[in-house]
């Protein structure tokens, strides 16, 4: 009967209820997909680099490593010698190792040298493998794979040619013109800094900082001689290993190694610490979605307050039926808890179909993983504080209903 009267209430005021409805699906979609993008993007964060058990490089601390290893960010403090490689290649505990050589750009984008192992055992996401939209790997030293981004934005396609700088800026007084390097392959996006490289073999970083002639005549060798040309330096190493129980063992070996200076990291725990240092961040987005909600709560409460001259009638017809003031406090409370979970209803089908929508692009462009489903322990907690609140709020204008039964005229 209450919950009759109440939607007979409501539907006799739409227009004002429409929108206060409005208000509360706005700010409550805004408060679920801050805390589902929140969520989703730390998951994405942590899968950056997916896969990867180790990153051995130069003692620099973890962070350092992990920002120029993975995020093309910064430069390496110092290098590591090719014989570390060579040693963790044939460890009996790692499964593959993949080497790093960093210091060269081309127009502002970063240039990475490495091994064709490269793109067989690089994974990002969910163990998203790298995957060619055109092309295919590079075969020969002066062979270049281009990450989508730069391929995109720098108009390039397979067989064309580009020459390397020297340094990281967009801007190089020293190019590298005598070695041009051929492109084979463009990777498709996957949200990630791979998209913002341009990856050659570790030959072609060698042949390209040689001098003239002698480049002249490396190019003229065979393509096994070519093959065979063995940097003496690298800025890191990404390590799979056979067994996972291991690791905590060799990153402990690996840091007493006597052999170079090495510091190997877990690149979970390294980028489980770099996003502590975006929490204050996080904490911002949630005060404001927190100030939206607090908001649009009050203006239900305004809208409910704001009725109660209009309905001095129905209140007093109320009370000649034989209704309480405690029933119709009772009321007031029931038609905001109606618009409430109304709103709450529509925000999760409304942010449903929207990252269903775009969660291709979000991945793609943003290397964000948002998963459709934003229902979780959180957002289940988030609606019922919603749902809470509105109750409290709505004790005002049901308050003032409640004094106004005791007064009620026709």
């Amino acid at each position: 009967m209450l919950f009759r009267f109440a939607l007979s209430s409501l539907k006799s005021r739409r227009k004002s209820v429409l929108l206060t409805f409005l208000s509360l699906l706005i700010s409550i979609s805004v408060l679920l997909s801050v805390e589902h993008i929140r969520s989703q993007a730390e998951q994405s964060f942590s899968r950056t680099v997916s896969g990867v058990d180790l990153i051995v490089g130069a003692p620099s601390g973890q962070l350092n490593l992990l920002l120029y290893s993975v995020f093309r960010m910064g430069s390496p403090t110092n290098s590591i010698s090719y014989s570390s490689y060579d040693m963790l290649q044939n460890h009996a505990q790692v499964a593959w190792a993949v080497p790093i050589a960093l210091g060269d750009a081309h127009r502002g984008y970063r240039v990475l040298g490495t091994s064709r192992d490269y793109f067989t055992h690089f994974h990002y996401g969910n163990k998203q493998p790298l995957v060619f939209s055109s092309g295919g790997a590079f075969a020969q030293p002066l062979e270049a794979v281009m990450g989508a981004d730069v391929a995109k934005k720098l108009g390039y396609q397979v067989g064309d040619d580009i020459v390397i700088s020297h340094g990281v800026g967009a801007v190089s007084f020293k190019n590298h013109d005598d070695a041009p390097f051929t492109i084979t392959g463009i990777l498709a996006p996957t949200g990630t800094p791979v998209d913002k490289t341009v990856h050659v073999s570790l030959q072609g970083i060698e042949a390209m900082h040689m001098p003239a002639k002698a480049l002249r005549q490396y190019l003229s060798a065979s393509s096994e001689t070519q093959l065979n040309l063995r940097p003496k330096q690298i800025s890191a190493v990404l390590v799979g290993l056979n067994n996972k129980f291991a690791t905590f063992t060799l990153q402990r070996q690996l840091n007493n190694y006597k052999g170079d200076r090495l510091m190997a990291i877990l690149p979970g725990v390294a980028l489980a610490q770099l996003w502590q240092m975006m929490a204050s961040v996080e904490n911002i987005l949630m005060a404001i979605s927190g100030l939206v909600m607090l908001s649009s709560l009050f203006g239900l409460s305004t809208m409910l307050l704001a009725s109660m001259q209009q309905r001095e009638q129905e209140i007093a017809v109320l009370r000649i039926l034989g209704a309480s003031s405690l029933t119709l406090l009772m009321l007031i409370m029931v038609e905001a808890l109606i618009i409430t979970l109304s709103a709450c209803l529509a925000s999760l089908l409304l942010t449903f179909g929207l990252f269903t929508l775009f969660s291709d692009t979000l991945a793609n462009h943003y290397g964000l993983f948002i998963s459709a489903n934003v229902l979780s322990p959180t957002s289940a907690v988030l609606l019922a504080g919603v749902v809470v609140a509105s109750l409290l709020t709505s004790l005002i204008p049901a308050i003032d209903a409640y004094r106004n039964g005791l007064h009620a005229r026709l």
